[in-house]
């Protein structure tokens, strides 16, 4: 049985023989990267805007936000998956958004994704292990006499029968496909796996699972990885530092704690106030998020949260706010917030 291990991240930490934590090597620096559509009849939607993060080795970055608010187009950006429109993404020493041809190729190979439909990731006419052992044959690491073996060792590495190698995925359960897509990631050994909302689809039951599967190997093989998600407590248990994310604007970077309580800029307490709980004190309710949600299209001068804001005064329609430092490791983009 794989040894059981916690959730929460500050509980997993490798720390040095003194009791001290080891400092953070930073693996992935995204620097001011912007992105932004044409549409029809000339106009620019800005999906994300000048977006700043750390990612640290053999830690997980959670990036929250409602829908529509840019999480999946940054991490696309990121892995060139679309184009940017301006910024860097800084990784092993280069800017990797400027890599082309077999270079790009090559990094591709340091940093995968599991996507957030199993059933979608895959050639449903291929057998599972073609599906695993593909990346590595298009990198020539791997010859066709290993095949078998090798679907067998990233099987069991996801906690899989050796015998699902000859099966095809439509014979699998969700849960079973997505370990399948987590084997298929890892089989490039990369330093960095990029999670979309990669348990949304998911059972809950289902959900702790993998999660717990996701969290031993990163503590085994020290991966980073970014964590996209709408669900505050998932993003708790999970991620080491959290970015909260509303029309393409990182509006709140926590490095330390936890958002569920430690949050504090109005968007983030709005989520946290919106959650249903099991715990319900009496009388207490659902605090649904309301107001106009801005046009991408045409976002507003000013701070991007203004039309759902209680705090918001003049000031908010007049002066975009910057990250600043409220507390040690602890970023809100907020005139008023203290």
């Amino acid at each position: 049985m794989p040894e059981k291990v916690s959730l929460h991240p500050h509980e997993n930490c490798t720390c040095a023989h003194d009791g001290v934590p080891v400092p953070a090597e930073v693996v992935l620096e995204v620097k001011n990267l912007t992105k932004k559509f044409t549409v029809d009849g000339g106009r620019v939607l800005t999906a994300c805007d000048n977006v700043s993060l750390h990612a640290y080795k053999g830690q997980t970055l959670g990036i929250i936000g409602e829908s529509g608010c840019g999480k999946s187009t940054l991490v696309r950006t990121i892995l060139q998956i679309h184009p940017a429109t301006a910024g860097e993404v800084i990784f092993e020493g280069q800017d990797i958004l400027m890599l082309k041809g077999e270079a790009l190729r090559q990094n591709r190979r340091k940093i995968q994704m599991v996507f957030q439909d199993p059933s979608a990731a895959f050639n449903p006419k291929m057998r599972v292990k073609d599906i695993l052992c593909e990346p590595l044959l298009n990198f020539g690491l791997l010859k066709n006499s290993e095949i078998d073996a090798k679907a067998a060792e990233l099987l069991q590495m996801v906690e899989l029968p050796a015998e699902f190698k000859d099966r095809y995925p439509h014979s699998m359960s969700g849960g079973q496909r997505q370990r399948l897509g987590i084997a298929r990631a890892l089989s490039l050994e990369p330093q960095i796996i990029v999670c979309d909302e990669a348990t949304s689809a998911l059972d809950v039951s289902v959900q702790e699972k993998i999660c717990e599967l996701l969290v031993r190997l990163q503590k085994e093989k020290g991966i980073t990885y970014l964590f996209i998600c709408h669900d505050i407590g998932l993003v708790d248990l999970m991620s080491h530092q959290v970015a909260v994310m509303y029309l393409g604007n990182v509006v709140e970077l926590l490095e330390q704690g936890r958002l569920s309580v430690d949050g504090a800029h109005p968007y983030t307490r709005a989520l946290i106030k919106s959650i249903f709980k099991v715990d319900f004190k009496p009388g207490e309710k659902i605090q649904p998020l309301e107001g106009d949600i801005p046009s991408p299209l045409d976002l507003p001068q000013g701070c991007p949260f203004q039309s759902r804001c209680d705090l918001c005064q003049a000031v908010c329609r007049e002066v975009k706010p910057e990250l600043r430092e409220l507390h040690e490791g602890h970023f809100v983009a907020c005139h008023f917030v203290k």
